[in-house]
């Protein structure tokens, strides 16, 4: 299949409707899907990471879903690796790759490589969060800021995971992590295409962040997480729990707050994490950014990438 692209890149914040356009364009061309959810390569986090159903995966094919448990960890070099092995196999059978989810970080180092960063401490990392349930994660943002003010400036205060491992790098080498990033190049030749789900109106981003939290408490989010504290091997301190929602409905269950206190969190939480997403996007012009308020031009665009991928079968 000769195109001007090996693949499409969907990306937006939570809730924006990328993953109904990715499946739209799915149902319209020869196409597979592959998942950038960090929380969705978990087992078990169903509900509360939108993972698409047993029926809609039979009926388009997905990848990278459930291939971790939730007591391990998976990086963005694993996603990268599996990323492009898949896109292999998915173009090796004459069809398109559609890549679609909000986690940027993995956009991110598919489309400019990873760095080739020291191997995880598990030592310096426990000290890590020790110090941020002391201190909170703002203050070691704060930190991160007298060391290396390039990646502090990229990273959100509340954005635990990249500010541990900022740290952690810089405490294991002495070296900023912004120093190695600037030795990483991208290791493959697939050109793609990107788009961006844009909303210009973030009330009504807001309240489909809302709406959706509640939808899946309706359908058993609770008792998701509940599941999950019964695993004697999971911890709150494991990656995965990292995802919104998921911790704080896991604080919940040990007591720290009431349901609609933890709720409440959950949902300012994602409104959060949309605002990272958007960040993310708007600091890179190669995507091109559509308004899912703005439905002719979704349909507009829909229907040229058909004519162009089917003109080139």
């Amino acid at each position: 299949m000769a195109a001007e692209f090996d693949a499409l890149l969907i990306a937006g914040p939570t809730a924006s409707g990328k993953s109904g356009l990715a499946l739209r364009l799915a149902e319209l061309i020869p196409a597979e899907l592959i998942s950038v959810d960090s929380a969705q390569v978990y087992r078990g986090f169903d509900i509360g990471s939108a993972k698409p159903s047993h029926a809609l995966r039979e009926r388009i094919p997905h990848h990278l879903l459930d291939i971790r448990d939730p007591e391990e960890t998976y990086s963005a070099g694993g996603f990268v690796a599996d990323a492009l092995q898949t896109i292999e196999a998915i173009r090796a059978r004459g069809r398109l790759p559609i890549l679609v989810g909000g986690t940027m970080l993995y956009f991110n180092a598919l489309i400019r490589g990873i760095a080739k960063l020291p191997t995880a401490d598990p030592n310096i990392r426990r000290d890590i969060d020790a110090e941020a349930l002391v201190r909170g994660w703002p203050a070691l943002h704060g930190d991160l800021l007298l060391v290396d003010s390039v990646a502090a400036g990229k990273i959100h205060p509340n954005d635990a995971q990249r500010i541990q491992r900022a740290l952690e790098v810089y405490r294991a080498t002495g070296r900023p992590i912004s120093e190695w990033q600037r030795e990483t190049q991208a290791r493959h030749a697939w050109r793609f295409s990107r788009l961006a789900l844009v909303p210009t109106d973030r009330t009504w981003l807001h309240e489909r962040i809302e709406q959706r939290f509640r939808q899946m408490m309706q359908e058993g989010f609770l008792e998701e997480v509940r599941a999950l504290r019964a695993r004697s091997s999971l911890t709150p301190e494991a990656p995965s729990l990292r995802a919104v929602g998921y911790r704080q409905l896991w604080a919940h269950l040990a007591g720290e707050f009431d349901l609609p206190t933890a709720v409440a969190r959950a949902i300012v939480a994602t409104r959060q994490l949309a605002k990272r997403q958007l960040t993310w996007i708007h600091a890179d012009p190669d995507w091109e950014g559509l308004d899912p308020q703005q439905e002719a031009l979704i349909e507009a665009k829909v229907a040229a990438l058909q004519r162009g991928l089917l003109s080139q079968r």
